[in-house]
């Protein structure tokens, strides 16, 4: 069962899920949250197990952000529409995950100073 945390051990999560994809969200609030872009997974929401002080900040009309109120850490990205799913940040779930990078999303958006690799499946979609 993959399981993760926060930086500061705060926030812990288990997933009773295996996690086989990951996304790469390129999109302008993914890279000014993290500082790059948002790698992360799709689980469905009644198998992740969360325990610590989570804050959530409401980014969009769309969705809410989930990081750990202490240190900061992302953690979360949670449609806040009828879905049954929310993302969990790569970089959080302990090593190893088992998943591999399969897409790359939002692609318009992304930063002028690194590139995506051509073969990688790539989505342009609209400002988010």
């Amino acid at each position: 069962m993959p399981k993760g945390s926060c930086l500061c051990g705060a926030v812990r999560f288990t997933i009773d899920a295996e996690i086989t994809e990951a996304t790469a969200c390129h999109c302008s609030q993914c890279r000014k949250q993290t500082g790059h872009f948002l790698v992360d997974c799709e689980v469905p929401r009644k198998a992740l197990s969360v325990t610590g002080d989570v804050t959530w900040f409401r980014s969009s009309g769309k969705v809410r952000r989930g990081f750990c109120a202490t240190c900061g850490s992302v953690l979360f990205w949670d449609p806040v529409i009828d879905t049954d799913w929310t993302a969990v940040a790569m970089g959080a779930i302990d090593a190893p995950t088992g998943a591999r990078l399969t897409r790359h999303i939002y692609t318009s958006q992304k930063g002028d100073y690194y590139r995506i690799p051509e073969d990688e499946e790539q989505e342009a979609f609209p400002p988010c």
